[in-house]
């Protein structure tokens, strides 16, 4: 698979994975007000209306089909399926710049449709004729789109430019509004502790990440605040930058929830090719925790591990087995193993202290072209702009990023191990994560 394929690879995410629909859902829809029940919005959805709602800016690379911007802005402007029922979010999408227009490009076609403003910059996007700050929140998705890489394979997407115009906006109007970032903040650690700190200097809510997180959860795992975690384990595939991202974060999201919270991480390995079953032998990384794990995976190919991963299957890249040995400050030890091959979707393990078996789940990713974990990332969305306030700390996104850069610095190295100093960040987990609970589908 080429690279320009990698760029767009979300549009394929977990094309392989088998979707198991179950029972009807019991999500909690958020506290706004809904619009009379539909019978039909799985087919003849009506066009939601405007009035009473909060306009919303869009800052994206791109919106074409399949396309983050398309998912998760997507849910805005046409709304969505929450707890079994037609649910519209309380704002809607105002105004909306796209920095790319591929030939497949739908943003003309959604605007002309809903009377979107399609702007020419950032800052059209986020103000009125006036110069005055139109829109009561942002969403910046900048992932897909024709964009280089540099020498060490990261995307350089522009994040952190499309931010620091919208900051600037912030500064000149005085005024500011909850802004949404999704996935990783940059490719750069600079920029990214830049992006958090302007949102603690300019006190506004900042959110980022990715529906990993958020998504629904076989079983329904949720580590308790100050479990006594000793070592922890994800399973997952896919490229080591687009998808390593989303294996991390789902490895975050519970190891924040450990004894003592969050403290940072001292140092990042990543391994390739036989160098990850070497590791695991000289017990760098459990391969207890990896079968445990495994043992909640839908997509698991029969056979030995070690001949399966390096296979290529349907639109995934025969790869080699790669491993993240992720350090943290506290002296836990945390591990992904990108296995292409053997699996196609992400499972957790972890070892708790005076448990004798390891917990352990699978993170469920509906297939597209629905893309259901959208719903997740979106319901949480709605609780930022709700309230002012992200669900979950930006710190969570901001200890990824760094630790993604510097595994892309040790895969560039040949898999020397990296001290990361600079990732010294500490916070604390919610009480709640924010997940999904119940079923995807529901039954009419």
């Amino acid at each position: 698979m080429t690279d320009r394929t990698f760029r767009c690879s979300r549009r394929k995410f977990l094309a392989q994975a088998a979707a198991a629909a179950l029972a009807a859902p019991a999500v909690t829809p958020p506290t706004i007000a809904e619009p009379p029940a539909v019978s039909t919005f799985r087919t003849r959805p009506p066009k939601p209306s405007i009035e009473g709602r909060r306009p919303l800016a869009v800052v994206c690379t791109v919106y074409r089909p399949m396309s983050h911007a398309y998912h998760i802005a997507g849910r805005f402007i046409h709304g969505y399926t929450l707890g079994g029922a037609f649910h519209v979010p309380r704002h809607y999408v105002h105004s909306m710049h796209c920095d790319q227009v591929p030939d497949n490009d739908l943003s003309r076609e959604v605007a002309k449709e809903f009377g979107i403003r399609l702007t020419r910059s950032v800052t059209e996007t986020l103000v009125d004729d006036q110069g005055r700050l139109a829109v009561e929140g942002v969403l910046l998705i900048a992932e897909h789109g024709n964009y280089p890489r540099n020498d060490k394979g990261q995307i350089l997407y522009p994040r952190f430019e499309m931010m620091e115009e919208i900051v600037k906006v912030f500064r000149k109007t005085g005024r500011t509004v909850p802004v949404f970032n999704d996935k990783h903040l940059s490719y750069n650690w600079k920029r990214a502790k830049q992006m958090a700190d302007w949102a603690v200097e300019l006190k506004f809510g900042f959110m980022a990440g990715s529906s990993l997180p958020v998504t629904w959860r076989r079983p329904e795992l949720e580590l308790p605040l100050n479990t006594p975690v000793e070592e922890a384990l994800v399973a997952a595939y896919g490229p080591i930058e687009v998808y390593g991202f989303h294996a991390l974060e789902t490895l975050q999201t519970m190891m924040e929830r450990r004894l003592g919270g969050e403290t940072g991480v001292q140092a990042v390995t990543c391994l390739t090719g036989k160098e990850v079953w070497k590791a695991g032998d000289a017990g760098l990384w459990s391969w207890d925790l990896l079968e445990a794990a495994l043992g909640r995976s839908e997509t698991v190919n029969p056979g030995d591990i070690r001949r399966n991963v390096g296979l290529a299957v349907g639109t995934m890249p025969a790869i080699p087995p790669t491993a993240f040995l992720i350090e943290y400050r506290d002296g836990t030890r945390g591990t992904v193993l990108l296995l292409n091959g053997h699996v196609q979707d992400f499972t957790f393990a972890a070892r708790i202290k005076g448990e004798s078996k390891p917990a352990s789940c699978l993170f469920y990713l509906p297939i597209p072209p629905g893309a259901r974990y959208f719903d997740a990332l979106v319901f949480n969305i709605e609780k930022l702009l709700e309230t002012g306030k992200p669900p979950y700390p930006v710190e969570r996104t901001l200890l990824t990023s760094g630790v993604l850069e510097a595994l892309m610095d040790s895969h560039a190295q040949r898999g020397s191990r990296v001290p990361t100093p600079e990732l010294d960040v500490r916070y604390q987990a919610p009480a709640d994560s924010g997940f999904l609970r119940g079923s995807v589908a529901a039954p009419v």
